[in-house]
């Protein structure tokens, strides 16, 4: 298995302090999450910021009784 060097060190010289996220999108990511069964969320980032929460929900269908 082969590792990406340019990637690595990306990592690597990336010293930037942790970024915070704001409270508010934290909320609304956790609300997502919270509000689906089945599906996916996925979150949009510009330049660092989260800018977009899109949530995709499955709906399932009992289809001869079976699950």
């Amino acid at each position: 298995m082969t590792t990406d060097s340019g990637l690595e060190q990306k990592i690597v010289a990336n010293n930037d302090p942790i970024k915070k996220i704001p409270v508010e999108v934290a909320q609304e990511i956790l609300r997502a999450v919270a509000s689906i069964e089945y599906g996916s969320i996925e979150i949009i980032i510009h330049g660092s910021r989260v800018v977009q929460i899109e949530c995709r929900e499955k709906i399932r269908v009992n289809q001869g009784g079976k699950r």
